[in-house]
């Protein structure tokens, strides 16, 4: 983006002239006393409330005014303060970061040192923040669901009519559960239903119903063409993400199935054979949106054919006949056109799989596997979990 570029270009701007300060004669330490007082604010930000003497011992260490100073009188020994700031952030890093420190150490040029003191600097701050947010996840999101509760309901009081397109989605579901569900009979034998009846007879689906009905909806949102519920838009991002997952497990899970119906059990039984075809299939798709799934799938159909003839010669078999090869690789193409069988089947038993993860306890529900999906298992139930969470956070 021009956003990065310019970014970029400044911070090369930056580097190069603390270079050429550095290596003047006699040096220039002007961008060099700016980097310390940055490096300095950074590693006090690593400090707890209780790490008094560290605090107090780099705020002398690193005293601007002092380094000043000494610059001002010929007496500053830029490297008896940068392996000062190594060793604190050797006792402040996590233990990921030690490798990295380390090898700080064997840099001579100081330009060099600086920026990279302060690109692991950078990391070690974002390890604690990540672990200060690990540490206090589930106070962060009661307090969450309170504080979106109420700016919503001061939304709500500005703008009473702001609910449009929740109320299009729910009526949409509404109208999906009321078809879908059978008649319910006059006397119901205990249980619940997803449709009661009001006091003239009509059916009316459960709330319950209805709402989980909407959020499997919106792994099928087309993009740009209707707006997101307003009820959503704070989970929208991460909603369309597990979307465009769905999106590309089910193509994965087609393709192992077509191949699979093409191959026979013993191929496809071939250790390794289906991680093989599973990975390259994923590499292809990795990024790219579902319109270009299309042209993605003829490249995905060469990668599987050669896979499938290099395992046949392992094994010993003929490799497979013009017109099967033909068929496999048109099969596979075929796989994002409009109503193709496969991909629709794969579809519905995907959703219908995550459709156990939205229910109010359905984060503690045992999984059973539909049929064909076991090559995705662990990337369906990682996805699952995400799915299940963000729905749990909305709905709550």
């Amino acid at each position: 983006s021009l956003e990065n570029r310019v970014k970029e270009t400044l911070h090369k701007a930056f580097w190069d002239s603390l270079e050429e300060q550095l290596s003047a004669s006699p040096p220039d330490y002007t961008l060099a006393i700016q980097l310390l007082q940055e490096i300095k604010e950074g590693l006090l930000s690593l400090l707890l409330p209780w790490h008094h003497q560290l605090r107090s011992q780099i705020e002398e260490a690193l005293d601007v005014e002092l380094i000043r100073q000494e610059v001002e009188h010929g007496a500053l020994d830029i490297s008896a303060l940068t392996m000062y700031v190594l060793g604190m952030m050797a006792r402040l890093c996590a233990p990921v970061r030690d490798e990295e420190v380390q090898g700080l150490q064997s840099l001579t040029d100081p330009a060099r040192l600086l920026r990279e003191i302060f690109r692991v600097l950078g990391l070690m701050k974002m390890d604690m923040l990540n672990f200060t947010i690990q540490s206090i996840r589930t106070h962060l999101q009661d307090h969450t669901i309170q504080y979106e509760r109420k700016k919503f309901q001061e939304l709500l009081d500005k703008l009473p009519n702001s609910l449009d397109h929740t109320r299009e989605w729910l009526l949409k579901a509404a109208a999906e559960v009321s078809t879908s569900s059978p008649q319910p009979s006059p006397h119901p034998a205990g249980g619940g239903t997803s449709l009661g009846a009001d006091s003239s007879g009509t059916r009316v689906p459960s709330l319950t119903s209805v709402l989980n009905q909407g959020y499997m909806n919106l792994l099928c949102w087309e993009p740009g063409q209707k707006e997101y519920p307003e009820t959503l838009f704070m989970d929208q991002a991460r909603l369309q993400e597990v979307q465009a997952q769905v999106k590309q497990l089910t193509i994965v899970a087609a393709v192992l199935l077509v191949t699979g119906g093409m191959c026979g059990s013993t191929l496809f039984g071939s250790p390794g054979f289906v991680a093989r075809l599973k990975q390259v299939t994923k590499v292809l798709l990795e990024g790219l949106s579902s319109t270009r799934y299309e042209a993605a799938l003829e490249d995905i159909s060469d990668h599987v054919l050669r896979e499938v003839n290099r395992t046949l010669a392992q094994l010993g078999y003929p490799a497979f006949t013009t017109d099967k090869c033909s068929s496999l690789k048109g099969q596979i193409k075929r796989i994002t056109d409009k109503g193709n069988a496969v991909r629709h089947v794969i579809e519905q038993r995907i959703h219908s799989f995550l459709s156990l993860f939205i229910s109010p306890d359905g984060q503690n529900l045992q999984k059973d596997f539909p049929k064909g999906l076991d090559p995705i298992q662990e990337e369906l139930l990682e996805v699952g979990h995400r799915f299940g969470s963000v729905i749990h956070h909305n709905r709550q």
